[in-house]
Formats: C-alpha cells, sequence, structure tokens
C-alpha cells in the first residue's frame, strides 16, 4: 500500500473472492454485500454465465483499438439503442468520460447553432466525475476545492426546481443544454420528481436545449427501469452509462439522440479502449442476464421489500430523517454525521456506504434475494438504532 497514491480512505480489509451477494475477505470472513462495488457488480460476485463469457472472449481476443470495426461494439450499440430509445453510442471507460463526451457534444451542438460560449445548466449536489470538466459540473464544493480554476461554462441551479431553470433561461442566452442525475447517488440519494422531469423535457423541446440524463449510477435496471428517465416517460436527448453496464468489466457509454444524434464525425473524440471486445462481450452478458433472470423486476421488487423493511424497523426511532430510492438505490437519511456506520457495519459483515455525510447508502447487486433483503434489514436496523441511541 505505501506505493500506492493516497486517494482513498480505505478500510483495513481486502477481499479474495466472493459468490453471488456474499464477498469473503483475505482472513476468511464473509460479508453480505450491499454496495455492489458502488452500483457496479449488477450481476453479484462470480456470476457463472459472466465468468464463462469473459474467460471466452479473453482466450480469443481481448483488444484491437477502434482503428477497425469491432464486432461486439456494433451489437451492443444496436442493443443499447433498442432498450434507451436513443440512436447512436460511443463507448469509453467510465463514467466521467461518458459524461465527458456529453458535454463535449453539448458544446459541440452549440457552437453549431452559433454560440460561441455554450453554457450548461448542472444541478446542486449532483456528481458528474472527477475530470476537469466533470468536476466543474459537479454541485459539490468539497470535491472541488482546491482544483481551481474549474472549468467555465457551467449554471448550476437547485435540484428539481424547473422555476429556476426558467429562471436562469430569461438571463443565460448561452444556454444549450441541462444535465442532470434523475436519482442523484452521490448527493444522497435524491430523486427528481416525474412531474420535474416531464416539465424539462418540454422546455428543453421549447429553447431547443439538450436534455441530458446522467445515468451512470441510476441507469442500467437498478431503479426497475432499464434508464431512469423511463419512469417519467421521457427521452433526452443524451444518456451517459457506465458502473453497472459491464458487472465489473470497466466500460461507459456516451448516448445520443434527437438534436444531439449526428453531431460528432471521425476525430471529434475518441477512446483507446473504449468499447474493446473483452468490455463489450461482459455488457452484453450483463443485458442478456438482466433479461433471462427477470433481475429489472427483482430490482424494484427487493428494493421496495428493503425500504419497507428498514421503516417498519426503525419506525418511531428518534434521528432518522427519511427513507428513500428507487428500486435497488436506496437512502437512509439521519440527523447527523454517520460514516462511523461503515465501520460498525463492517465489522457486523455487512458492506454499506454513507454519502453527503449523514445517508446510509444502499446499492445491492441486482442478484440480491428476499432472503438477502430481509436478511439486510435485520442486520443494518439495529447498528442504525445503536447508532443514534448512542
Amino acid at each position: 500500500m505505501s506505493h500506492v497514491m493516497n486517494t482513498y480512505a480505505r478500510l483495513p480489509v481486502a477481499f479474495s473472492h466472493g459468490k453471488g451477494s456474499r464477498i469473503v475477505d483475505t482472513e476468511g470472513r464473509e460479508y453480505l454485500d450491499a454496495l455492489s462495488g458502488i452500483a457496479v457488480n449488477t450481476l453479484g460476485h462470480a456470476h457463472s454465465r459472466l465468468v464463462e463469457a469473459i474467460a471466452a472472449q479473453a482466450g480469443s481476443l481481448l483488444h484491437t483499438s477502434n482503428l477497425y470495426r469491432v464486432t461486439g461494439q456494433e451489437v451492443l450499440a444496436d442493443k443499447l439503442a433498442a432498450l434507451s430509445g436513443l440512436q447512436e453510442i460511443f463507448f469509453c471507460n467510465s463514467g466521467c468520460e461518458a459524461n465527458e463526451a456529453a458535454i463535449k457534444l453539448a458544446r459541440y451542438y452549440g457552437h453549431k447553432k452559433g454560440i460561441e460560449t455554450p453554457t450548461i445548466i448542472v444541478m446542486e449536489k449532483a456528481f458528474h466525475g472527477r475530470t476537469m470538466a466533470t468536476l466543474s459540473a459537479t454541485g459539490n464544493r468539497k470535491a472541488q476545492a482546491g482544483f481551481e480554476p474549474l472549468v467555465a461554462g457551467f449554471v448550476r441551479v437547485p435540484y428539481d426546481d424547473i422555476e429556476a431553470i426558467r429562471s436562469v433561461a430569461e438571463h443565460h442566452a448561452n444556454i444549450v443544454a441541462v444535465m442532470l442525475e434523475i436519482v442523484q447517488g452521490e448527493g444522497g440519494i435524491n430523486l427528481a420528481s416525474e412531474q420535474f422531469q416531464r416539465e424539462l423535457r418540454a422546455l428543453c423541446d421549447e429553447r431547443e436545449w439538450l436534455m441530458i440524463c446522467d445515468e451512470v449510477q441510476c441507469g442500467m435496471a437498478r431503479t426497475g427501469t432499464w434508464f431512469g428517465y423511463q419512469h417519467a416517460g421521457i427521452l433526452p436527448d443524451i444518456a451517459t452509462l457506465a458502473k453497472g453496464l459491464g458487472s465489473g468489466v470497466p466500460i461507459g457509454a456516451c448516448l445520443a439522440g434527437g438534436r444531439a444524434a449526428g453531431l460528432f464525425g471521425p476525430g471529434n473524440h475518441g477512446s483507446t479502449f473504449g468499447g474493446n471486445p473483452l468490455a463489450c462481450t461482459a455488457a452484453l452478458t450483463t443485458i442478456d442476464t438482466i433479461e433471462r433472470d427477470g433481475l429489472m423486476a427483482a430490482a424494484e421488487r427487493v428494493g421496495a421489500r428493503i425500504r419497507s423493511g428498514i421503516a417498519a424497523a426503525l419506525v418511531g426511532v428518534a434521528g432518522i430523517v427519511d427513507i428513500r430510492g428507487q428500486g435497488l438505490m436506496i437512502g437512509i437519511e439521519l440527523d447527523r454525521p454517520c460514516s462511523e456506520l461503515i465501520t460498525k457495519a463492517l465489522a457486523a459483515g455487512l458492506l454499506i456506504n454513507v454519502t453527503a455525510d449523514k445517508v446510509v447508502r444502499l446499492l445491492p447487486p441486482l442478484v440480491f434475494t428476499e432472503s438477502e433483503a430481509d436478511e439486510l434489514v435485520q442486520r443494518l436496523a439495529p447498528l442504525i438504532k445503536e447508532f443514534l441511541g448512542g
């Protein structure tokens, strides 16, 4: 560890292997994984179909570069287009790269309209990544501090506030796009109302802006639909994916349609590793398994069971502010900072996370069962009660 750059506050545990929703540390102790690598391990650990598919692909071809056609990439693009309603897909390696592509698309769109300083409306408490552009779009001053000057071209408004966006529209002639997470993950599991989403879609149409949905954490069936925006029956111009797309194999995607389709040409953007045969095999197997095993409906059903179970177990407990979420994206907001719950849960054999200082964040894999949901409630609720009582 001494030569690894000190960019993470790591917990004192290392894992050796896992299966499904269980993971085992190097000392042989088993944990129930309610975090799934921060919404990455869609199929849990060591899923047999994914392991076999990756191994087979590794045995034939890992990488060729985007200098050539990549068959799996074309198949995956067709699949994502059908699932999302968007027409064309750019593949990269991560969520911040996908969002970087979305920001570039929006700026390019603006310049094509003759706007010299295209500006994007972004939201408070948003998290879009840690590259300089995505960090600048992020609504978390703590994450930005020390890295100024930030990239210009963003105007920030309160989340889920259509009137604030209308007000910005009246005072900024250079707006070209609005960027939001349908469910804010890092910001504390905050949900944009469906009415807000529909009104924003209408406003973007009225103003000829691009609507960008960052689905990096809430996409890939985690909320009970393939994409979070599908709950509101809308279609953005751009959507971004990563985390759960490859169920542990790094891959990101920027999807474009409507006014955003057909903008980029050769040389406008690129990625060396993006969408290579191994990553595309992982993504296609993940999607196929979600469909085959009904994991999208399971996410909605099991997530609702966790939320109702936690609510019942913590009813009347002082210090509980809210229990919210959608599908397997769940937040339990307390009235005080609660990061010490992470280590308490670890000691109790649970992997959880705390975000926005006061929100316990649960992101179990989509293979989480109903009995594991009950086990999670039975093991986590007493820890929260003890913490608030202490």
